[in-house]
């Protein structure tokens, strides 16, 4: 089926009363979602300026997808240093829009315990968990490790204030 072909003030005018431009240019979902698949592969590789910018015409294209914002924020923690707040910024609005994606809520659950906010983390994580009961999700099972090795973390401070004590007392 061939495309229609639509002027550029019409487009204009179709967008700017709400409509997604993938959707004005004809193009499909799936594609948006090889676009990002796209961003997934240059992430993958390390390449996180090309991932970035395919997954912002990822949003340019379609504002609501996910996936976008889910590639953004992933892009954005994994940066050496990661910037916090576009990863939140990022990874807040990929839950938002589909918050049954267990990654997801690990990542964001991740960039909230590097921010120190870690009631709200928890709440992501738990979320994360919860999405993943087979432990089958890379992102879930990285979000379990993280929380591993806090809970070593903890013990082991804990050990030591209570053997500092101990002595204390004894002395």
């Amino acid at each position: 089926m061939a495309q229609q072909q639509v002027s550029p003030a019409d487009a204009a005018n179709r967008i700017v009363a709400g409509e997604q431009p993938a959707t004005v240019l004809g193009i499909s979902e799936s594609q948006v979602q090889a676009l990002a698949a796209l961003g997934y592969l240059q992430y993958q590789q390390g390449k996180f300026d090309r991932a970035e910018k395919l997954f912002r015409g990822v949003i340019a294209l379609n504002n609501t997808s996910y996936l976008g914002y889910a590639g953004l924020g992933t892009v954005a923690l994994a940066k050496n240093p990661p910037d916090l707040a576009t990863a939140y910024q990022n990874l807040s609005k990929a839950a938002q829009l589909n918050a049954n994606d267990a990654t997801v809520q690990a990542n964001l659950g991740e960039v909230l315990l590097r921010q120190g906010k870690t009631e709200e983390a928890k709440k992501s994580l738990e979320k994360a968990f919860q999405l993943d009961p087979g432990h089958n999700d890379p992102g879930a099972n990285r979000a379990r490790a993280i929380v591993g090795g806090l809970n070593i973390i903890i013990k082991g401070v804990g050990e030591r204030i209570r053997a500092q004590s101990k002595r204390a007392k004894a002395s």
